[in-house]
């Protein structure tokens, strides 16, 4: 009788695990971009919260407009996308719970190392653009509703130009994540629009440079959300909060700010400004 105490209590003690939320939610969902897959962001960060937690982040990395919409859909838990505007309006639509600043990096323009529309000399990315449509020089778009592909089409109303009536033209459109665009851009001997962390991480340069970066309209936000319960049942809210508060805290920040490719840093943190 005695030998068999520990075996009940041991069961108790699960039974007891077994109901806690956070035991229950051993695994979240997670939508995100292709710019922090792609980087390798991910597989520096989730081991390490993993380690802290036990709790394992599943990714699906497409652009920021189909990250978004398959939140929508209830296809998530957390949502960390770079579309400031589309992120704002997922919680005021009663689809997120709170959307918190999570660090930031910038946007660039690059193309072949000839700069055929004379742009390299620029600070003003509105201005680059303008120079790209007058010389018709062959520009690359994603096409795809992503964050990237959204902040450029900004960029080019500031320029004044419809690139709607340039569509296959010099105007080119790939409907493809970053790697693909880039590519693509590559193999055309064209300029495209492209986070700096996907740039630098991208092995298939072969002679290609920035030529526009710093202008402050390049800035690239990235926010993070909890899927709302209310709308979504299915959402491990206490999971997903908890994977929210690590990378928002402290420990969380330094590991965003300890993250490394080619000895440059991808993204800077920036939660504390919430």
């Amino acid at each position: 009788m005695k030998s068999a105490t520990p075996l009940l209590a041991a069961a108790a003690l699960m039974a007891i695990l077994s109901t806690s939320p956070i035991a229950a939610e051993q695994s979240i969902l997670l939508q995100s971009t292709t710019s922090t897959k792609n980087s390798g962001f991910y597989d520096h960060i989730l081991p390490l919260f993993k380690a802290e937690t036990g709790i394992t982040v599943h990714v699906v990395a497409v652009g920021s407009g189909q990250a978004i919409k398959n939140a929508r859909n209830c296809d998530a838990d957390v949502l960390l996308v770079h579309a400031k505007a589309d992120e704002e309006n997922f919680v005021a639509k009663g689809f997120g719970v709170k959307r918190h600043r999570l660090m930031y990096n910038d946007f660039i323009i690059v193309g072949p190392a000839a700069d055929p529309a004379k742009i390299n000399t620029l600070k003003d990315a509105p201005a680059a653009l303008i120079r790209i449509a007058q010389t018709k020089t062959l520009f690359v778009s994603r096409g795809d509703t992503s964050g990237t592909h959204k902040k450029e089409q900004t960029l080019w109303r500031s320029a004044g130009i419809n690139v709607i009536a340039a569509s296959g033209k010099w105007y080119r459109e790939t409907g493809s994540g970053m790697g693909a665009t880039l590519n693509a851009a590559v193999a055309m001997g064209a300029y495209a629009l492209t986070d700096r962390a996907t740039w630098i991480a991208f092995k298939n340069k072969q002679g290609f440079n920035i030529h526009v970066e710093g202008d402050k309209a390049l800035l690239n936000q990235y926010g993070i959300i909890l899927v709302n319960k209310a709308r979504c049942p299915t959402t491990k809210t206490n999971a997903g909060q908890r994977f929210i508060d690590w990378l928002t805290s402290p420990t969380g920040q330094a590991a965003i700010q300890g993250f490394r490719r080619n000895g440059q840093q991808l993204f800077f943190p920036n939660a504390a400004k919430n």
